[in-house]
């Protein structure tokens, strides 16, 4: 062997010796220069092929990941909201599994919006913008009519009453984001908002244990809707059934929803800031009906109906109650609310830095005694 050729391979091992020490000693140049993570950025690159190269937080669990996405619907002032639950479910979470990440706005995003959020990310990651139509208040609607409706609402106190950014905001996480063309690719989204935090380790799969066991929608916080931004929409719903009584679950969830079989509506509604659940149930006949019939009566722009009583009258009466899952396990806040794992051994096995005692289960305005009592 010559000069030359012995220079070039100790060069070579000073090399490889360097980056195995930096990978060993700094975590996050590890994370970056990983096989996974620069494969990951390849125009042809397929973010379900992250774990054949060797990443070793996900190969272990890459055979089994889901057809899934978590998902952020955020605007660029949300940025330093954005990164801190991103990092903390990515820490406390997807770290270990690597499922791709899915970023919404009705405006576009900013270099510094997608740069700071990408940067605490282990796996792929997309921003999209949406589309017009699915955002703004459509022509249909009345102004001048719901105009005076967000007034009357100021004057009430009654919270984002006149805000039509808002009722755009209930209206998309109700009827359309599961239409977005980020999503076509995917069955399973976990939701997640800006500044929300996650308590415990997850170190099982949420969206294998809901393909497994046939759920289709999941949840951590119930609690009770205020009357006034859905004055009408339980008789809106009443209709819909008359007309369509065979879209209604025979095995329903009607008893958490009704204290009197349905003659009226007790606003208990899962909490939807945190959902995980299924979009091949949004995208059904019985749901789209649903929807564009409730839609069409201009209620969430001449009163204020909330994603999360759409979205769970619509599972809680046309689909199975077992399909539907209370994910105790999984310590969760979206402030003032916390719910901290209670059932024997979650919270140890967790590792929680929640307060069991503090847990919004046990306060009064909580409607888990509504969905208990169902079992």
């Amino acid at each position: 062997m010559n000069t030359a050729a012995r220079y070039v391979i100790l060069v070579l091992l000073i090399i490889i010796g360097l980056h195995a020490i930096l990978s060993f000693t700094h975590e996050d140049y590890g994370r970056v220069t990983s096989l996974s993570h620069i494969s990951s950025q390849l125009p042809w690159a397929d973010p379900h092929d992250s774990a054949l190269f060797g990443d070793t937080h996900h190969a272990a669990n890459a055979t089994q990941r889901q057809n899934a996405t978590l998902l952020m619907l955020a605007r660029n002032s949300d940025t330093d909201n954005a990164v801190r639950s991103v990092r903390e479910l990515e820490d406390k979470f997807n770290k270990k599994f690597g499922y791709p990440w899915v970023f919404l706005n009705e405006e576009e995003f900013s270099e510094e919006f997608k740069r700071r959020v990408s940067n605490v990310i282990s796996g792929p990651v997309s921003f999209g913008q949406i589309p017009h139509d699915h955002w703004y208040q459509p022509d249909f609607i009345d102004e001048a009519k719901a105009s005076a409706a967000r007034e009357q609402m100021i004057k009430d106190n009654i919270i984002y009453g006149g805000s039509v950014s808002y009722r755009n905001m209930c209206r998309f996480n109700s009827g359309f984001f599961y239409r977005h063309e980020l999503l076509q690719k995917y069955k399973w989204y976990w939701r997640v908002e800006p500044d929300v935090h996650f308590h415990c380790d997850i170190d099982s799969d949420p969206f294998k244990f809901m393909e497994d066991n046939n759920k289709i929608y999941g949840f951590t916080i119930t609690m009770y809707e205020y009357h006034a931004t859905i004055p009408t929409m339980w008789d809106t719903v009443t209709r819909f059934t008359r007309e369509n009584p065979q879209y209604v679950h025979p095995n329903n969830a009607m008893a958490y929803i009704s204290d009197n079989g349905g003659e009226s509506y007790n606003l208990c509604h899962f909490w939807s800031n945190f959902e995980i659940a299924s979009m091949d149930f949004w995208r059904g006949e019985v749901y789209s009906k649903f929807f564009d019939y409730l839609d069409a009566t201009g209620g969430f722009y001449y009163e204020r109906w909330g994603d999360a009583p759409v979205h769970s009258l619509g599972v809680t009466l046309f689909a199975d109650k077992d399909q539907i899952h209370f994910f105790d396990d999984i310590g969760y806040e979206h402030n003032p609310y916390v719910h901290c794992p209670r059932q024997s051994g979650n919270w140890e096995k967790g590792k929680c830095a929640c307060n069991p005692e503090r847990s919004f289960d046990f306060d009064g305005y909580s409607c888990m005694r509504q969905w208990e009592r169902i079992w």
